[in-house]
């Protein structure tokens, strides 16, 4: 008889497990974000710090480092923190502190790229009775049943965020995303919070759920031994209410930053060509950055704790 488990603790064990996806494997090996796609990136969340009078930085699931490796090019004096469940990698500038959680007070600010959507969460679908019940996966062939009914606290968020759903649609539930969120934006004793990650509002839920699975670059069928990342996309709309944020999406907030994708003139080929193929490269990545459809669709959940955030 096949055991089945529960889609979020098969999730959580697949990505943080003793053999899980994030505890053997570099994020960058394996899906391009914007902190790894161009420096500019890096840029305008130091212009987002300076604009906020702050000069200490965390990222939450910091991966191998890259964006703190950034700002420590680029601001040698500041003070730059990742928190990662691996431990810190080879190479890492020695001024970064490395850390496995957030302490419970900090000052500055604090950023989450692409954290929400590896946070595992319930899973459910409603059945041909108009129950939605809990997903479940055999952990050996990968098939999916539904089982038991959601609890309370899921449904209530369901009801909330994404009502109205027919049988043999699928619901992802954002509880354990906003609860995640909710406890980052908690330690923040002065500062702002932001959380940056793809997803949807409740104009736009996907109707059989985004659960998807990634590795060395490509989506890939989901499989549930840490062999590659499982993701799902954020409720944005419901993360933001958790913590009396809101959302500002990426195009808009890294241009309001001083991020321009305007290509230069084509005088300036015949003036100054060096100076005209590095701005031309430098638009060409502002423009992945801020490209839509793509990265510049993500969207931003700000929190300012006792600072005016420039957003």
């Amino acid at each position: 008889m096949a055991v089945v488990t529960p889609v979020r603790e098969a999730w959580a064990e697949a990505l943080y497990g003793a053999d899980g996806f994030f505890m053997r494997a570099a994020p960058v090996d394996h899906f391009r974000t914007s902190a790894t796609a161009s420096p500019l990136f890096a840029e305008a969340i130091a212009e987002l710090a300076l604009r906020c009078e702050v000069d200490t930085v965390w990222d939450i699931g910091a991966g191998r480092g890259e964006l703190l490796g950034e700002l420590a090019r680029l601001n040698p004096g500041w003070s730059l923190h990742g928190v990662e469940l691996a431990p810190a990698p080879s190479g890492l500038d020695a001024s970064i502190g490395w850390h496995t959680r957030m302490p419970e007070s900090v000052r500055g600010l604090v950023i989450a790229n692409e954290l929400l959507d590896d946070v595992p969460c319930t899973v459910a679908e409603i059945d041909e009775h108009g129950m939605p019940r809990v997903v479940a996966v055999d952990l050996e062939t990968g098939e999916q049943t539904l089982t038991d009914p959601l609890d309370d606290a899921d449904t209530a968020w369901m009801n909330r965020w994404w009502p109205g759903a027919e049988s043999g649609r699928r619901i992802e539930i954002g509880l354990d995303r906003d609860e995640a969120w909710s406890d980052v934006v908690s330690c923040v004793a002065e500062g702002v919070a932001v959380a940056i990650d793809y997803g949807h509002d409740a104009g736009s839920r996907p109707p059989y759920g985004s659960m998807r699975s990634y590795r060395e670059g490509r989506m890939v069928d989901t499989v549930w031994d840490g062999g590659a990342d499982i993701t799902a996309d954020v409720a944005l709309d419901s993360v933001a209410a958790a913590v009396d944020g809101y959302v500002v999406r990426q195009r808009a907030a890294l241009q309001t930053l001083g991020l321009d994708g305007t290509r230069p003139s084509t005088q300036l080929a015949t003036d100054d060509p060096q100076r005209y193929l590095a701005l031309l490269a430098r638009a060409g990545e502002a423009g992945e950055l801020t490209s839509s459809p793509g990265l510049g669709d993500f969207g931003w959940v700000v929190r300012g704790v006792g600072v005016h955030v420039p957003l």
